[in-house]
């Protein structure tokens, strides 16, 4: 479980880091958005216990959250 949460909070780092290099310029703020959601969602995989279904919910949410920032980024480099 550990390596497994220490690889996805790599991959995670990783991630951001080619993503805010890209737009930082033009979105810091949804970048900036971005990246802590990122760290978010990793902090959740690596706690421990489901904290009686929130851990879940929250993870479920991030999500979304995460999806919902990507396509912003995507509309704001379009132009809307």
């Amino acid at each position: 479980m550990l390596k497994r949460a220490i690889v996805v909070f790599v991959v995670v780092l990783l991630l951001g880091g080619a993503i805010a290099g890209w737009a930082a310029m033009r979105q810091p703020h949804m970048i900036a958005a971005l990246d802590h959601l990122k760290a978010a969602r990793a902090e959740l995989e690596m706690a421990e216990h489901n904290k009686g279904g929130h851990r879940v919910k929250a993870l479920e949410f991030v999500d979304q959250a995460l999806e919902q920032t990507k396509k912003g980024i995507e509309a704001g480099d379009r132009g809307y």
